[in-house]
């Protein structure tokens, strides 16, 4: 059986007076590719985020590989190290994608230059980006930011082992790309699973139904803070569950309701 990485359990998170989640359990193994889906406001990338450390529950339990954590990222380290791609890119404007990309090496080890600049180099190459490092992101397209940030996120340190990514968190990673640059970043992320010195275990928030089909193993389905069904994506086709059946169809009519 995979090992379990992270554990959530009975996660309950609420906004003012919404509550996002509600009683969520979760399980994240080892080497899959894990997609959460779900209509909009649903607190997908509330998961995304109580995962990365980025904020606490307001009840329930987080484990990662075992340990419990405590508050959120700044209070205690993570055995492991957990890197996130954010929906926009989330790149620093005034710096170039070199200094962007070796942005964790430049501020928290004490490599030389000439080292990070390789390292950079090299994860550049991995996303299909070599010779970039001297562009500024303004000069980038989408897809181009898309691919700098995952470089960024697999950035790992040679002094501190820990700060490796053994967990990629891709939040919305095709959103607002046309079909070809989706299909390039759908690639680029099985690819990376797959590279040395890339990722094996992934977590994804995503709507389109390329991207869900092309690159995860099992999905999870969140509505009205709870997940309401469970299956691999081989069993997106013959599920009869009311919600999936809704959702993978576009129809208006069925249990999610459609609102405006």
């Amino acid at each position: 059986m995979a090992e379990p990485l992270i554990e959530l359990k009975g996660i309950r998170k609420t906004f003012g007076d919404n509550t996002v989640l509600n009683g969520v359990d979760l399980t994240i193994y080892r080497g899959e590719a894990l997609a959460i889906i779900g209509p909009s406001g649903t607190g997908k990338s509330t998961i995304l985020r109580l995962i990365a450390g980025l904020l606490a529950p307001d009840d329930g339990e987080i484990y990662v590989q075992g340990q419990h954590r405590q508050g959120v990222i700044e209070d205690a380290e993570d055995p492991i190290g957990i890197g996130m791609v954010f929906q926009q890119a989330a790149l620093f404007d005034s710096l170039t994608v070199e200094e962007n990309v070796g942005f964790l090496l430049y501020q928290h080890s004490r490599l030389s230059t000439g080292r990070i600049h390789e390292l950079v180099e090299e994860k550049l190459d991995m996303v299909g980006l070599p010779g970039i490092g001297h562009l500024y992101p303004a000069e980038l397209s989408g897809g181009m930011r898309k691919r700098v940030s995952f470089a960024r996120a697999i950035m790992s340190n040679p002094d501190n082992p820990r700060d490796t990514p053994e967990v990629l968190l891709y939040d919305e990673p095709t959103a607002g790309l046309d079909p070809i640059a989706s299909t390039v970043i759908e690639d680029l992320i099985r690819n990376l699973q797959c590279t040395q010195g890339g990722c094996r275990t992934y977590v994804m928030v995503t709507h389109q139904e390329s991207t869900i089909r092309r690159t995860a193993d099992r999905i999870i389905f969140l509505y009205q803070g709870k997940v309401q069904w469970e299956g691999t994506v081989h069993d997106i086709d013959t599920a009869d569950h009311p919600v999936i059946r809704q959702f993978f169809s576009g129809s208006i009519e069925g249990p999610i309701q459609v609102i405006g």
